[in-house]
């Protein structure tokens, strides 16, 4: 049988052999521009807890003010989350609860959040989300650009080489790309997609949520032109056009192509660790037939060579 973990949010749970109930590990979001996004239950929440991990406690000090809110701050960010991070989990093991909350939007996207996350789940600390903003799905839904299939990059990394071993990687996917992106690095990364990618369509949006939000919306060689003219300010999220799924992509042949029947399915045995039944019902999905068909002709092979050895025998 596997292992599984069952949370039971809300709840407390046992900590343990110790006997002592372990606090919460409440994900808190907060707005990315606008305050008045903030939502009630993260109030309540923030109201409620023994802590609040702060990424900048100056920052989160005047949310906090703003929502006459006076809970004890902590700092927990980049730089000091091995040290800090062990002090949450004892404070949340000894029962107390916390509320991680970064800068701006969702913790622990693109943030140090998911070491800490990652800890609380490891020693069986219940983590509860509480829904925010967040900068990556505002900027999709309002870009105009597929929404059905993305996949979230977050910041390419610094050095150029590495980046662009990562634009390799995800050349050929079709589905919507979202980049996060510092304004000193825009351009650099712009040009980079340019040669990596091409000159595909793109949305640049800005300072979401706030007096200044802005969407440009073009290719990426237009947009290059249009940042030439226009020095970037704040902080980017870049929604980029899925690759186009080319002819000789529609057309490559599928892996089990040329396999008989009976060799389709013992793939799926001696490779996938699959049942009898289960690798037929497989095989029969991947070439769309019924499953009485591949059933059938399994069978009679499996048939065949029984009489075979039973002729050899006699």
């Amino acid at each position: 049988m596997t292992d599984v973990q069952v949370q039971k949010s809300f709840a407390s749970q046992d900590n343990g052999s110790s006997g002592r109930k372990a606090g919460i590990l409440y994900l808190v979001g907060t707005p990315i521009g606008n305050l008045d996004d903030m939502t009630y239950r993260a109030v309540a929440v923030l109201k409620e807890v023994s802590w609040v991990a702060a990424e900048d406690t100056r920052q989160t000090r005047k949310l906090l003010n703003r929502f006459e809110i006076s809970a004890r701050l902590l700092s927990y960010h980049e730089h000091n989350k091995e040290k800090s991070g062990s002090s949450i989990i004892s404070k949340l093991q000894d029962g107390e609860s916390v509320a991680l909350v970064s800068d701006a939007g969702l913790p622990a996207i693109s943030d140090p959040g998911v070491d800490l996350v990652e800890e609380a789940v490891r020693m069986n600390i219940p983590v509860v989300p509480i829904p925010g903003p967040n900068a990556a799905l505002s900027a999709l839904i309002a870009s105009g650009l597929p929404t059905e299939r993305f996949t979230f990059l977050g910041f390419l990394p610094r050095e150029k080489k590495k980046a662009s071993a990562v634009l390799e990687e995800w050349k050929t996917h079709q589905a919507t790309i979202v980049l996060y992106e510092a304004p000193h690095r825009l351009l650099p990364t712009m040009r980079l997609l340019l040669d990596s990618w091409g000159d595909r369509r793109v949305v640049m949006a800005r300072e979401l949520t706030k007096r200044f939000e802005e969407f440009t919306r073009g290719t990426v060689a237009s947009c290059l032109l249009h940042l030439e003219g226009t020095p970037p300010i704040g902080e980017y999220c870049l929604i980029v056009e899925g690759a186009q799924a080319s002819a000789s992509d529609e057309a490559a042949p599928e892996w089990w192509t040329g396999l008989t029947p009976e060799q389709h399915v013992a793939r799926y045995e001696k490779e996938h660790g699959l049942s009898r039944k289960d690798a037929i019902k497989q095989a029969a999905s991947d070439r769309n037939v019924p499953k009485r068909i591949i059933y059938n002709e399994v069978n009679k092979k499996t048939s065949f060579e029984a009489n075979s050895t039973k002729q050899d025998r006699d």
